[in-house]
């Protein structure tokens, strides 16, 4: 046996060992690059070419004539001033009694749409669901909550909602965006 040592292995230098980690690195990022590139094209996560499905036997919004140009003459009922608006008046106004003694509330009632005209067409086809509706809702309020501002716009939509939903159950859509009232009176 020797006393001598045995010699240190010598470090590896030069370009062989500094371009492991830059590869292994490359090789990481390309992959996440490329996973995340099939993920979101095969539509696994958001984004990817998805063309929105169309279903030709319910309404279709109808675009505002000059709808590209920057400052809209008329807004619709949603507010973003592309879709035409068509109005529909109810007939007959709405009668109710309030949950308070004594106290009646009588509405005339108008509604919006920005859809095609198969949404006032099931309105008026299905006019006396939605009055039913319509009294079911205004049965619930009180005189005070619908004599405020506030009240009254919380009226207004859960009319929306009722109205929509009775549309929903009988023709399978609704497409009211907006109710307004034509008269008003609590006695």
């Amino acid at each position: 046996m020797s006393d001598t040592p045995a010699p240190a292995p010598k470090k590896k230098s030069g370009l062989v060992g500094k371009l492991i980690p830059v590869i292994g690195a490359l090789v990481l990022l390309g992959g996440g690059a490329a996973g995340g590139w099939y993920a979101t094209s095969s539509g696994l996560i958001g984004g990817g070419e998805h063309t929105p499905k169309v279903d030709k036997n319910k309404p279709q919004l109808v675009e505002r004539e000059g709808a590209d140009e920057e400052a809209p003459a008329q807004t619709d009922a949603d507010g973003d001033g592309h879709y035409e608006t068509t109005y529909f008046e109810m007939k007959r106004e709405f009668t109710a009694n309030l949950t308070d003694p004594n106290r009646y509330i009588q509405v005339g009632l108008g509604v919006a749409t920005n859809y095609d005209s198969r949404v006032i067409e099931a309105v008026e086809k299905n006019e006396p669901a939605i009055r039913s509706a319509v009294l079911g809702v205004l049965g619930e309020q009180t005189a005070d909550h619908v004599a405020t501002v506030a009240g009254k716009e919380e009226l207004q939509r859960r009319l929306r909602a009722a109205i929509n939903k009775t549309l929903q159950d009988k023709v399978g859509f609704g497409g009211i965006s907006q109710v307004y009232f034509t008269s008003f009176v609590i006695q």
